[in-house]
């Protein structure tokens, strides 16, 4: 069989399948899920190919781009897994400005080192070693997505396998319903994307960041003052509070900071002035208010919080209401953390803007999400009850979650709009009515796009 494709097809009980099955797969929290084959694709003929061996064998299909997914949804039982690590390519074109990647690329590590190179920037993913594919089908909650936009919504065209086994380009006027539904759809999209073309922006020529260390017993004080102000910050400052346990130290603190996207450094000063009038700053550990820094040195710290090679539980909340209902709600998920490498982040998203007609259609003005991180297999029971405790405690604020941070075996909340949860399952009815594509991966019930505590 392995004469079809120009990559390399594994299958249960030969060498390299396991590796193939699993070795990608960033959580080292992984699934006992067994595909019925592995594929690792190495050209787009690899990818239509699969899509039809699949279809012949009775198989579903399931597609993995980096390997980020917290709940390894890339691996289903029986299914072919049709990885993409092999098919890597990158180009751009100075004239219109777009460069095309395939999913595989690394947004931190790859793609914006290359754009880099002609002045220009994509704002991908935090954590650098993401793959581009999951996670702008998923959105893109990426660098500054309260001023830019959802990276989602710079995608122009994408080129994607059908169910039908043909490989066809789609953007605002042709296939309109696939490049509707590939903006949002995550998981549940219904054909493999082998290529994005992607609008980028300018590259910020002055980087600036503000940082306030405070004690977690101003918790509460501190993020009620912050959601009062959020709003009226510069669009071009990404607003972000953690609670994490700075290396080498034994407490957690709550860090307040900005990151300002600026052409100067009077630009950035005044953008993070208002972060600087925190009536709380003369208590802060520490201060570092508008100093110069680079996107590498930002990544870093990304790639700090996130190590490889360890265990992760990750959940999260678009969460709505005042700061009165909603700051008590996030005290244990912020203040409480099982183990020291844990972190919680609140991310501003206001004031919200107007969304495209995509898929995409779940968010308010406050993001929330908790990484567990940790190394004892032993403690996974003992540490989901407390995520879960956390997560219930945020249920009385929750409108939803987004699905980058989502683990549907476990919990299921509302990612998308009724009307756009309507029109996506109707496209797919259409374009993959045998079901092809695994779509979500849940424990039992299919997903409902419903808070699981309002059916």
């Amino acid at each position: 069989m392995n004469s079809r494709f120009t990559g390399r097809l594994h299958l249960p009980g030969e060498d390299g399948y396991e590796q193939a099955r699993i070795g990608r797969v960033f959580n080292a929290r992984r699934p006992g899920r067994r595909p019925a084959a592995v594929l690792e694709a190495v050209c787009e003929q690899d990818v239509v190919e699969g899509v039809r061996l699949a279809a012949e064998r009775g198989w579903q299909v399931a597609v993995r781009s980096g390997g980020h997914s917290w709940a390894a949804w890339s691996v289903r039982d029986e299914a072919l897994l049709i990885d993409l690590a092999g098919l890597h390519e990158l180009s751009y074109d100075p004239e219109t400005e777009i460069v095309t990647a395939t999913p595989s690329v690394k947004g931190g590590d790859e793609l914006n080192p290359y754009l880099g190179r002609f002045g220009r920037f994509f704002n991908g993913g935090h954590c650098p070693s993401v793959g581009i594919g999951g996670f702008l089908l998923q959105g893109g909650q990426g660098w500054n997505a309260r001023g830019w936009g959802w990276a989602a919504e710079n995608i122009t065209a994408i080129d994607v396998v059908t169910a039908d086994g043909e490989l066809v380009r789609a953007d605002a006027d042709t296939n309109s319903d696939l490049f509707w539904a590939a903006r949002g759809a995550g998981p549940g999209f219904f054909g493999i994307v082998t290529r994005f073309h992607l609008r980028t922006r300018p590259l910020p020529k002055h980087l600036a960041h503000t940082v306030h260390a405070y004690p977690l017993d101003l918790f509460d004080e501190v993020m009620t003052w912050l959601h009062g102000i959020h709003h009226t910050v510069s669009d071009l400052v990404e607003i972000v509070a953690v609670t994490q346990t700075p290396p080498g130290e034994r407490e957690a603190v709550l860090l307040v900071t900005g990151v300002s996207m600026t052409d100067t450094p009077e630009q950035a000063a005044q953008a993070l002035a208002p972060l600087h009038a925190n009536p709380y700053a003369d208590r802060a550990l520490f201060r570092i208010e508008a100093q110069p820094t680079t996107l590498a040195e930002q990544l870093h710290n990304q790639r700090t919080a996130n190590p490889e090679g360890h265990r992760y539980l990750v959940d999260n909340a678009w969460l709505t209401g005042t700061a009165q209902d909603v700051v008590p709600a996030m005290r244990k998920a912020f203040t409480d953390h099982p183990t020291p490498q844990t972190f919680t982040i609140w991310f501003s998203m206001a004031p919200l803007r107007e969304l495209p007609d995509m898929a995409f259609s779940m968010q308010s003005e406050i993001y929330s999400a908790t990484y567990v991180v940790y190394g004892d297999e032993s403690k996974d029971a003992e540490y989901r009850a407390w995520l879960d405790e956390a997560m219930a405690d945020l249920q009385p604020v929750t409108a939803g979650q987004y699905l980058g941070d989502s683990d549907f075996t476990n919990r299921q909340l509302r990612f998308m709009g009724d009307e756009q949860w309507a029109r996506l399952r109707a496209i797919r009815a259409e374009r993959d009515p045998k079901g092809l594509f695994a779509g979500y991966l849940t424990a039992d019930e299919p997903p409902t796009n419903t808070n699981h505590w309002e059916r």
